[in-house]
């Protein structure tokens, strides 16, 4: 079997997102008994108490196949954000209306523009599409560069994606950018705002929420993975001009997300003290590992999401800290495939997995300096 012959060659080329080792994987090759996953970007908290109980109803159903556009849940997210219902559009988590957006709207030939450092998920699922995919640097500091973003769009450009905050880097564009953003937008392409981090974000003073400044050519994507806690469930949304959602439905797998799914983020959505309670940890844990890194002269990124980049002289220095940090218990994430390199993403965990991330830390550093 010739598989350049049977393989389109944008698949052929196309490097799949790898992910990282889970718990289990590293008790087994290392036979270790503490683990603090701090890699993947999830809540570390788990989720509200009260997702158990909606499973368990959910399972009375799981005969059944499940509601094509997860009606009830789709109304109460319409209604908590005073949308119409047919401007919310659901599916197994973001990624996949990532995906639904490039099978709906792109044609051969037209292109995406993003940066050069952002969500692989969507570099992943540009590239299955075959879309050119025109890649702008981030600044200095880590933060996407509007203007140049703006200077890049051409008459072929059908869209823009911008994680906002960004993934890896926890950094954000404010609202002064993105109304910069608007403003020079050309009305044939279509502006991807994805808010996965949207709960860690929406306090701070000039965060831009594109739920309440969103034309007719913005969509907007959210999702239960990050503070509800709900990322094995693999449940997202997304807000946009009905007419496109129209569209996007035609593309979805007709029946995403699962019936446990939506029982488990109907019920989640009620308990907001969950969600502040993720917020609130996520807060002191930046402050904390920050002011860390400020006493042990690390450089990092400023971040609004629930990782801080830290970010190394060399890929070299990468590599070998986070298999030094692996071996001891603690799993990081290198962003190597985010497009750098040279920096690892830390998620924060509990008080407990931060400690375990520090005491790590100090060990290693000290082998390092001596």
């Amino acid at each position: 079997m010739d598989l350049e012959q049977l393989l389109p060659r944008n698949i052929q080329e196309l490097k799949p997102y790898v992910a990282g080792k889970t718990i289990s994987e590293v008790k087994k090759e290392y036979r270790l008994n503490r683990i603090s996953k701090l890699a993947s970007n999830e809540n570390r908290l788990g989720c509200s108490p009260v997702v158990k109980d909606a499973v368990l109803r959910a399972l009375q159903q799981i005969q059944d196949y499940p509601d094509p556009i997860a009606g009830e849940l789709r109304k109460k997210i319409a209604d908590k954000h005073g949308v119409k219902e047919e401007e919310v559009i659901l599916a197994a988590g973001s990624e996949s209306i990532i995906s639904i957006l490039c099978k709906t709207f792109f044609k051969n030939g037209e292109n995406a523009v993003t940066a050069d450092a952002t969500f692989v998920g969507f570099f992943v699922q540009a590239g299955v599409r075959g879309i050119n995919l025109k890649k702008v640097p981030v600044t200095s500091d880590y933060r996407f560069d509007i203007d140049t973003i703006l200077d890049t769009v051409d008459e072929n450009t059908k869209m823009i994606y911008i994680a906002n905050p960004n993934n890896p880097t926890g950094t954000y564009i404010n609202k002064n950018e993105y109304g910069k953003l608007l403003k020079g937008l050309p009305e044939h392409v279509l502006l991807v705002m994805d808010e996965a981090y949207f709960e860690y974000a929406r306090s701070v003073s000039d965060y831009p929420n594109a739920l309440e400044n969103r034309p007719e050519n913005v969509i907007v994507l959210r999702t239960f993975s990050k503070a509800y806690g709900l990322a094995g469930f693999r449940i997202g949304y997304g807000f946009a001009d009905e007419r496109l959602i129209t569209e996007m439905l035609k593309t979805k797998l007709t029946f995403e997300p699962t019936t446990t799914a939506q029982f488990a983020a109907f019920a989640a959505m009620d308990d907001q003290d969950f969600i502040e309670r993720s917020v609130e940890t996520v807060k002191k844990g930046i402050n904390r590992i920050t002011g860390f890194f400020d006493s042990h002269h690390i450089r990092y990124a400023d971040s609004i999401s629930n990782s801080v980049l830290m970010i190394l002289e060399s890929e070299e220095e990468a590599v070998e800290f986070t298999q030094r940090m692996l071996e001891s218990g603690v799993i990081l994430r290198r962003v190597n495939a985010f497009g750098l390199p040279n920096c690892i993403r830390i998620t924060i965990g509990t008080d407990d997995e931060m400690s375990h991330f520090e005491e790590s830390f100090r060990e290693i550093y000290s082998i390092q300096k001596s």
